[in-house]
């Protein structure tokens, strides 16, 4: 309906001022096709109603807009488009993106071959939610398996070159500067020979001479922790669960210090302690001694957990299994002995030398170990099976000390010389057949260690300590909620509570820890078997009595409790009188024939 304007007013109809106005952009939620009255503003997206006829409504009383209303048809539901974005366009990879079954296997960690005997429906049900939710975990990683955006360094010589002949110096030349910082070398003659350690994270490093001498920086910035004499001979020097501790054996006893070379405990029980290890997931730091004891101390709460007597002698080779957390020990008699926290004796032993065992390293995989002794021979050894040797190489001096990286290279140092072997992949054992890098020193070997995350050899020798470019040793991407180098000091404090919560006991150390996931069949049917036998019957053999409903208020749960106790124990009397009538009953003595009775035989039984 139309408006005449007033006279004298410049205002224009109300007509004209509805077509006078813009027109608005088309919202995302708009189809292109659709179209909208003259003037009248989009809305956001509503639910769809259901295409119901409209009924005729009576008209009200006084009401005279009836002859300007209009007539409304009911909508028509249109079938719906494409899904589109904010844009407006078509997504052209709708759905999640496809992942390969091979890169899901790689992350998958439950095995479905294995079945459970007859389990029960809730037992059943729980290990179904728990396959599927480590299938969608294991599709998860997968996926982001495509955001890891480093990849593992390499080395290659050109035209067939043999890559052991290329030297430290061409190797710095040809590297960016941030890689050509972590080459270097501390001259240390005065205190040395050294033994030296990196933190969980690889930020951190540490060392000590076997004159006293103990220190600890940040190696990636070269910022010095601290820096300390004990004035004693430092045998091993270790970190515990975080940067903030440092764990020294000294001559006689075994000292804890913080990262400002503060001494915090002095634990006297660990004497006269000769090598180090720390379980990072157990918290439990592992002490190799003179006197043949190995100790397992807790560093959470400051108890001893375990003091296993090896009786091999003195102890000065021992390494960790990263794996399982199992200790392996070298002896004099050339074996090689595994140990837990939860057995006085030991899990396994290994015949590998002739003589005696210098040097023992486990992969990250704990899928082989390498072993050297002093017969010159170095060995491979597959973990999985029967502990049987891969391969076996003879060397003109002998290894003295061994170590893994993470991605399988292994590390040799026989006297001033490192040697460094390669295999095809992460899983792959070494090929001892050609050298992948060789390095002279200007001292004897005295400790090697991977850098974690960074393509880095640490070498402590007599002459102060040397730090390697290795390419290819370490893993390119890390796990920032794990071992995060770059993390603060409240990260690290957080990180430290949370790894308290789930730490681990020491008495689930074994040799293989997925059988800790399984159900020990046999030794649920001894238990059965044992209480039937001490019971006189077997509870489990007849279905439970299920007593029926009664009305009146006689159904009560009170009521159903104590009619199956009733029954209960009837059942337990009856079991009861027929193991008695089965045992053989005592023979009454036979009285002599002819004897007089007595008074006296009334109180005889």
């Amino acid at each position: 309906m139309e408006t005449v304007p007033k006279p004298d007013s410049n205002v224009p109809p109300k007509k004209d001022r509805l077509q006078a106005k813009k027109k608005k952009p088309r919202r995302y939620w708009e189809q292109e096709t659709t179209g909208t009255a003259a003037g009248a503003s989009p809305g956001p997206p509503r639910k769809r109603k259901r295409n119901r006829e409209l009924r005729p409504q009576k008209p009200k009383k006084n009401d005279t807009s009836g002859k300007f209303r209009i007539s409304k048809k009911p909508r028509e539901l249109k079938s719906p488009g494409p899904q589109r974005s904010l844009s407006g366009a078509q997504d052209p990879f709708a759905g999640p993106a496809p992942v390969s079954v091979e890169v899901v296997q790689k992350y998958c960690r439950i095995d479905k071959s294995k079945e459970l005997p007859h389990p029960r429906t809730k037992t059943r049900s729980r290990l179904v939610a728990a396959e599927a939710q480590e299938e969608e975990t294991s599709v998860r990683a997968a996926r982001s398996e495509l955001l890891l955006a480093e990849e593992p360094g390499f080395l290659e010589g050109e035209d067939g070159e043999d890559t052991a002949k290329i030297r430290q110096a061409d190797i710095v030349e040809a590297v960016d500067i941030a890689s050509a910082a972590k080459h270097f070398d501390l001259n240390l003659r005065q205190f040395g020979p050294y033994r030296l350690n990196y933190s969980r994270t690889g930020r951190h490093l540490t060392f000590g001479g076997r004159r006293g001498h103990v220190a600890a920086l940040d190696w990636v910035t070269k910022k010095l922790m601290c820096e300390i004499n004990v004035m004693e001979a430092v045998r091993d020097v270790r970190f515990l669960h975080s940067e903030a501790l440092l764990a020294v054996a000294q001559n006689r006893w075994l000292h804890i210090y913080d990262n400002q070379g503060i001494e915090l405990h002095c634990v006297r029980r660990c004497d006269r302690v000769t090598r180090l290890e720390f379980l990072p997931f157990h918290f439990l730091l592992a002490t190799a001694s003179e006197t043949g004891f190995l100790t397992y101390l807790d560093v959470s709460v400051g108890k001893i957990v375990a003091a296993l007597n090896a009786r091999a002698g003195r102890l000065s080779v021992m390494t960790q299994n990263p794996y399982n957390a199992v200790i392996h020990l070298g002896h004099s008699n050339g074996t090689v002995s595994l140990w837990s926290p939860a057995m006085k004796e030991p899990l396994a032993k290994i015949l590998c030398h002739r003589g005696g065992v210098r040097a023992v390293a486990i992969d990250a995989t704990g899928t082989h170990m390498a072993t050297s002794g002093l017969d010159h021979q170095l060995k491979l050894f597959d973990m999985r099976g029967m502990f049987q040797p891969l391969s076996t190489r003879t060397l003109p001096q002998g290894a003295g000390h061994l170590a893994f990286s993470q991605r399988g290279l292994l590390a040799a140092g026989m006297g001033d010389v490192v040697n460094i072997w390669a295999g095809q992949g992460k899983a792959s054992p070494p090929s001892l057949e050609q050298p992948y890098l060789t390095h002279r020193l200007s001292g004897h070997v005295h400790g090697l260690q991977f850098c974690p995350y960074e393509d880095v050899l640490g070498v402590g020798h007599s002459g102060g300590i040397t730090s390697m470019l290795v390419p290819g040793a370490a893993e390119p991407n890390f796990d920032g909620l794990e071992s995060n180098p770059y993390r603060s000091r409240k990260q690290r404090q957080e990180w430290e509570v949370k790894a308290l919560l789930e730490k681990v006991p020491a008495e689930l150390i074994c040799l293989d820890p997925r059988a800790l996931a399984e159900v020990d069949v046999i030794s649920l049917e001894q238990a059965k078997k044992e209480r039937a036998e001490r019971l006189g019957y077997d509870p489990d053999a007849r279905a439970p009595f299920q007593p029926k409903p009664k009305q009146k208020g006689r159904g009560s749960t009170a009521s159903l409790v104590k009619r199956k106790r009733k029954v209960m124990d009837q059942e337990h009397r009856d079991k009861v009188r027929q193991s008695l009538e089965q045992q053989p009953q005592k023979q009454e003595k036979a009285k002599p024939t002819g004897a007089r009775p007595s008074a006296l035989d009334r109180f005889m039984r």
